[in-house]
């Protein structure tokens, strides 16, 4: 699958679009600018802000493996992967939080905007969906390579 194609599916478009207001965010609420060394900083804040650029950078290349594989089980494995960092991104929400940024309006941005994602999400996961796919167990650190 190219690149354009992928630039076609919604649920790309979307992921792209939850990753540019990630980056947004994170260099708003920072106190290091170099987002490129955040996981250097002591910053408690700097360190969730690290983990979600990292996630959030995640979803479109998940997706963009799912797109080019032909294998219905990495397809699962991708959509399950790109489940977690969601719920991850939304618990940095709450972290970021708790460490008491003033800039709420862009946390509930954010928010939104992964709920809209989660919407193009849960179709987007229905339609590779393969019925009769026995879930079998699997070694989530093996995915990951």
């Amino acid at each position: 699958m190219s690149q354009n194609h992928l630039g076609s599916l919604p649920i790309y478009e979307k992921a792209v679009e939850l990753c540019t207001l990630s980056r947004e965010l994170v260099s708003f609420v920072t106190y290091n600018k170099n987002l490129l060394s955040l996981y250097q900083s002591d910053s408690l804040r700097d360190h969730i802000a690290d983990s979600l650029i990292t996630d959030a950078t995640l979803i479109p290349q998940q997706i963009a493996r799912a797109e080019t594989s032909n294998s219905i089980e990495d397809k699962l494995k991708s959509a399950t992967f790109i489940g977690i960092m969601l719920r991850n991104i939304n618990s940095y929400c709450n972290g970021l939080e708790h460490d008491g940024i003033r800039e709420k309006e862009y946390l509930t941005l954010l928010r939104r905007e992964i709920r809209t994602f989660r919407r193009s999400f849960k179709v987007w996961r229905k339609s590779i969906s393969h019925y009769g796919y026995k879930r079998e167990t699997w070694n989530f650190r093996e995915y990951l390579g």
